[in-house]
């Protein structure tokens, strides 16, 4: 059993000697517990372009999210929540008919509003709304997260996937993995109210340990698990600038893509208006369609179109275990799309700026949503000590010390569930 798992039954062991109040209350000691798991993500190709039908190329980082759950008479939700700062730790508690209707999610967007608990009550709705669940019982929930949140590898979909996972085996309902992502999803976009894609949430359901996780987005077909040569490795440095999909940039941009999307479809009666950009070569792109966008919509419209032929172009020297210098151009080719997106920043910039600099060090870019958070590098099996100047240096001149990401961690379905007896 892995470092996180023993971690996490250690504190559960100890629950009545925690110095965190509602964690000492939280559990009857005469019920069993299901524990579940799912790791966060580092995308290493593919980020914004999911929304918009890319293949994607993601990878399950070692920091995942463990939640134990119980069910209670009281019909209630009792939600514990610990992060590895203590300052983070906090409790929420509501009696689960808020929920019943089942309420809309537009009145549930409004009651979560700013709440990290949308993310975990969010799952009970949406389990309400679209699978039709009656839930008799309530549940006493611990979330204990070691995927630090705004760093750009998803902790939001760690947290969510982790709960739908604890939720259906412990009030046993019947749902495949990829539905459990879409439902994920749905948390996400309709009770959070962050418009992402699915890739986080197929991640963290899928994912294998020191496997690359290759999608097609269109909506969420996984294609196969890559192993990573013996010779390369992924490593993530985050920048301290905090992301957000919720944020303007990333919601202008989804936007400017949709909408190219819309003019696309009126000048080609054979593309859809529910299709999806990266079905579109770049010949064609160019050829037909690129002077026709207006100006601010261009780049949107253009990115996923590029971005597919890259990620696939990646796959196929990956698979083949070669050019890696090429691999690491592919990775800068896409950071420099995201910055003429204005989805960069200073930060990541400069973590790109000072890796191209390294030996053993292949290629870098910015993940998930942009605007900040981590930057994806891939380098050989000696640049640990060359990813320590890059963070030294960075350090050194924004005074930021940057997390490092390294190894990996299975995703939710390969981990299944621990079930746990707290009697005495």
């Amino acid at each position: 059993m892995d470092r996180d798992t023993h971690d996490f039954l250690d504190l559960l062991k100890t629950l009545d000697e925690h110095p965190f109040a509602p964690v000492r209350e939280l559990f009857n000691t005469k019920a069993d517990l299901i524990v579940s798991r799912a790791p966060g993500r580092l995308d290493v190709m593919g980020g914004i372009a999911d929304y918009s039908g890319s293949h994607v190329l993601e990878f399950p980082i070692a920091e995942a999210t463990f939640v134990a759950l119980q069910p209670n008479t009281e019909r209630r939700l009792n939600i514990v929540t610990l992060l590895d700062d203590e300052p983070y730790h906090s409790s929420f508690a509501m009696p689960l008919s808020e929920l019943d209707g089942p309420v809309e999610y537009e009145a549930a967007r409004e009651f979560f509003t700013n709440s990290w608990t949308a993310y975990v009550a969010g799952v009970f709705l949406v389990l309400m709304r679209e699978r039709d669940v009656s839930f008799e019982f309530g549940a006493n929930i611990l979330i204990s997260s070691r995927v630090p949140p705004g760093k750009g590898v998803s902790s939001s979909a760690a947290l969510e996937v982790a709960v739908m996972q604890a939720v259906t085996v412990a009030f046993e309902i019947e749902i495949d993995g990829r539905d459990k992502a879409l439902l994920c999803q749905k948390v996400e976009n309709l009770v959070v109210g962050a418009p992402c894609g699915v890739m986080d949430q197929m991640t963290a359901v899928f994912g294998e340990r020191d496997r690359l996780l290759l999608m097609l987005c269109q909506p969420a077909e996984l294609k196969r698990m890559i192993t990573l040569p013996r010779e390369l490795m992924l490593w993530g440095i985050d920048s301290g600038i905090r992301h957000s999909v919720g944020g303007a940039d990333y919601g202008s941009v989804r936007a400017g893509a949709f909408m190219g999307t819309r003019i696309i479809a009126e000048l080609n009666a054979d593309f859809s208006a529910d299709g999806y950009l990266a079905n579109i070569s770049p010949a064609e792109f160019e050829r037909e369609y690129l002077d026709l966008l207006p100006e601010h919509i261009r780049m949107p419209a253009a990115h996923p179109i590029y971005e597919n032929v890259r990620v696939q172009r990646f796959v196929e020297l990956l698979e083949r275990n070669e050019a890696y210098e090429e691999l690491g151009e592919l990775m800068y080719e896409a950071h420099r799309s995201y910055t003429a997106l204005g989805l960069n920043s200073a930060g990541t910039d400069l973590i790109v700026e000072l890796v191209r600099k390294e030996a053993g060090l292949f290629g870098a870019k910015i993940t998930g949503g942009g605007s900040g958070g981590t930057v994806a590098v891939l380098g050989d099996q000696t640049s640990r000590v060359a990813v320590e100047r890059v963070v030294h240096s960075y350090a050194k001149e924004t005074g930021h010390q940057p997390y490092i990401f390294s190894g990996s961690s299975p995703g939710a379905l390969a981990f299944g569930h621990l079930q746990l007896s707290l009697a005495r």
